[in-house]
């Protein structure tokens, strides 16, 4: 018969029985001496911290917020989309994406059959916008999209406005 030792337990080669799974005498002193040094951590650390009740509320007062990365700033595009883009909800679709992803503007058709949109926010949100845009809803068929730089307040949030 084969035996190997294995995470602190004493396996027999072959099919196990509850009766040959038995717990190593090291694991055994491990577990006992584990419980009394917590027991004695507990208390000693304990009893310390009711003796600096002063110190650690000192210590608490002191924290300060984490300085989280700053946002990178606010940029402003203007989009022209051509293709299949009117009368498939493209502007719909524009207002439900872009609030979404957090960013402002507005939407419109154009009367050459193209739709036109001014997006501002996160360049990363814009990115992804852009990549959207070029998909568009699932009826659509872009053909073109042309993103210019733009310097036009985009407004509160992001809105669908009447035809140009």
């Amino acid at each position: 018969m084969e035996i190997s030792s294995c995470n602190s337990y004493i396996y027999h080669r072959g099919p196990l029985v509850p009766s040959q799974l038995v717990p190593s005498f090291s694991s055994r002193i491990h577990t006992h001496f584990s419980s009394i040094a917590s027991s004695f951590l507990f208390f000693f650390f304990g009893s310390m911290s009711s003796i600096n009740n002063n110190s650690a509320a000192a210590a608490a007062a002191d924290t300060t917020e984490p300085q989280l990365p700053s946002p990178k700033p606010a940029k402003t595009v203007r989009v022209v989309i051509k293709g299949r883009v009117q009368g498939v909800f493209y502007r719909n679709w524009t207002v439900e994406n872009a609030s979404e992803l957090g960013l402002k503007g507005w939407v419109r058709n154009r009367r050459d059959g193209s739709v036109e949109a001014l997006f501002s926010g996160n360049p990363d949100s814009l990115q992804e916008m852009e990549q959207r845009c070029r998909r568009g809803p699932p009826d659509a068929m872009v053909t073109s999209l042309q993103v210019f730089p733009s310097d036009e307040h985009p407004g509160p949030g992001f809105e669908r406005r009447a035809t140009v």
